[in-house]
């Protein structure tokens, strides 16, 4: 958006912050009805600013901005409270979630129902629950909201509903295969169970296969989306379960 403008009161998160010149901050956000919007903050990192301490990443915010070009100026920023800190490998979860965002959303482009999502992720990482199935929903509803068709339910080529007894191989750019002959499957080609692509589908993620073969075939896909690139958070996440 190159016109100016003034949006008050809108629901955003901290995806990220970096230092920018002596006393300010550089902060992505995620915001409900403008998407992911780029802001300085000016002075908050000085002791006496009312951002320093608000501008948390995973607290619910409500902020003001205003500016027309590529980077905003933060001009308020209220924390709405609610939301547990997140600790541990919930916190590395957190992060992994962001820089999903940061590296794969494009800049004021909203999506209102995936906001609502990350905040759902939130919250359930900070509960007791298991980690792995809120990783495996949010990457879907990402990947959804992004237009990629995650085809789950029908075969790719001929179209046939997917049968919970049968194997696929998933190409990507296109969806399930069904396996008729085991030799024809090549070697750069991973095999899903039908019913693990009907639990995904069903955004169900209970059965041990189905979390198991839905984090290669997420990895896989987003792995595609971001052409090759690493990420920082899965790495780190990757280092700690090896300890």
């Amino acid at each position: 958006m190159s016109q100016k403008q003034r949006i008050d009161q809108q629901p955003a998160y901290v995806l990220h912050a970096y230092p920018w010149r002596e006393t300010s901050l550089i902060v992505e956000i995620l915001s409900r009805d403008h998407g992911r919007v780029a802001m300085v903050a000016k002075g908050a990192r000085r002791p006496t600013s009312a951002l320093r301490g608000v501008l948390m990443a995973f607290q619910p915010l409500r902020i003001d901005w205003s500016g027309g070009g590529e980077v905003k100026t933060l001009v308020r920023a209220e924390w709405q409270a609610g939301q547990p800190l997140l600790q541990g490998r919930a916190l590395l979860c957190g992060y992994y979630l962001n820089e999903l965002l940061v590296r794969l959303t494009a800049r004021e482009d909203p999506h209102p129902s995936l906001f609502e999502t990350y905040a759902s992720a939130l919250r359930a990482l900070a509960q007791p629950h298991a980690l792995s199935p809120i990783l495996r929903g949010f990457e879907l509803a990402l990947l959804r909201e992004l237009g990629y068709a995650v085809v789950l339910e029908h075969e790719a080529r001929q179209g046939a509903p997917i049968e919970p007894a049968s194997r696929y191989a998933y190409i990507i750019d296109e969806g399930p295969v069904e396996i008729v002959d085991a030799r024809e499957v090549t070697a750069d080609q991973i095999v899903f169970s039908g019913q693990s692509l009907l639990d995904m589908a069903a955004d169900r993620f209970d059965r041990p296969e189905t979390l198991a073969q839905s984090k290669v075939l997420l990895r896989m896909l987003i792995n595609h989306q971001l052409g090759g690139q690493s990420l920082q958070s899965r790495r780190v996440l990757t280092e700690l379960q090896a300890l």
